[in-house]
């Protein structure tokens, strides 16, 4: 039974990928000129480097130095208008949509004297400007206001030319890492906002890619206190080189750059490289992951659990009987959702 059920699954999830026919395989680049503005850059000037030697080298200086690279002026333009709230990202890129963060704004009605807590929510690869909604209606329901955040290049934020936030992940290699660093730095732009509006509590939910850029902010935000990681994995370069969801890109780096090459020029992005800092923030964390995931492959996600119970982390972990697609369809989703919701309420 249980291998039928895992046939009929892998079925399901290999038809929802293939749903989306607008995949683009763009060619590969080391994509230098997107890390010019990067910290390490200016402090560690090429010289006479290839590409792939370069991008490791400021992979390494990162890791040496993440407050800086993670670091950000706080915006002074928060504006509130109905229930979207703009700021200008202090990552800027060449492309004028995406310099403008864009939140989706689900107050929780809250008693007086009641503590007020808020959670961030960041989306997957790929969210329509919709979707991750009911999650922060049925938060604010719970007494648990929520702000969604539009990922880099993702709806509100996306340039004309795209159709997909191809941008966002993608070959070419430090527009994704430069993508990774503005999306931990805009979320840690909304704790600062939720902060000045007199929010005690604040917890974060990333769902598939925005549970990888929730964990790089969280590691170096100690105010994200409760954490839910919906989907999680090890190194970005093994999910982006074995995952369904990113077969296109995977046929970018062939003949280009190997996988262990792959992994050092996105080291600086990869949670395994900051999971004891995190540790020894004493965050609560709820790990929630799919066995029959073809896109964040099971065995990275029990990876994830097993260095979390040997760091001695507080934390709970939650595997869904079903796949990455699979987790947004009936019933699972609802199943998530409690989990979801139910670890926030407890915590925050």
């Amino acid at each position: 039974m249980s291998k039928l059920y895992a046939k009929w699954m892998n079925d399901w999830e290999t038809r929802l990928c293939m749903v989306s026919t607008d995949r683009v395989v763009r060619p590969f680049d080391w994509g230098l000129e997107w890390a010019d503005k990067w910290p390490v850059t200016q402090q560690n000037p090429r010289n006479g480097h290839d590409a792939a030697s370069y991008l490791q080298l400021l992979n390494r200086a990162v890791l040496a130095s993440s407050d800086q690279f993670f670091g950000y002026t706080t915006p002074t333009d928060f504006q509130l208008t109905g229930n979207l709230l703009r700021f200008t990202s202090p990552v800027e890129t060449p492309h004028h949509e995406n310099n403008y963060v864009h939140g989706q704004w689900f107050p929780a009605k809250h008693k007086p004297g009641a503590r007020r807590v808020a959670a961030v929510v960041l989306p997957h690869w790929n969210a329509q400007a919709t979707q991750h909604n009911s999650l922060c209606a049925g938060l604010a329901k719970l007494g648990i206001s929520a702000l969604r955040l539009s990922l880099p290049y993702h709806d509100y934020r996306m340039p004309a030319e795209l159709k997909r936030a191809d941008f966002a992940v993608s070959s070419n290699v430090a527009r994704t890492i430069d993508a990774t660093r503005q999306a931990v730095i805009d979320t840690r732009c909304i704790v600062d906002w939720l902060q000045a509006e007199g929010f005690e509590s604040t917890g974060i939910v990333g769902t598939s890619l925005g549970s990888c850029y929730a964990f790089l902010a969280s590691a170096h935000d100690p105010r994200l206190r409760v954490n839910v990681f919906n989907h999680c994995s090890t190194y970005f370069a093994d999910v982006v080189w074995e995952g369904l969801s990113s077969k296109h890109i995977r046929e970018s780096f062939n003949g280009n750059v190997t996988l262990e090459e792959l992994r050092e020029a996105w080291s600086a992005i990869s949670p395994p490289h900051y999971i004891e800092r995190y540790a020894s923030l004493n965050k609560k964390t709820l790990f929630i992951y799919a066995r029959y995931d073809t896109t964040f492959p099971l065995r990275f996600s029990e990876q994830v659990v097993e260095k979390a119970k040997e760091l001695g982390m507080d934390h709970k972990a939650v595997a869904l009987p079903c796949g990455h697609y699979t987790v947004g369809k009936t019933p699972f989703k609802f199943i998530d959702g409690y989990h979801i919701c139910s670890y926030l309420k407890r915590n925050l």
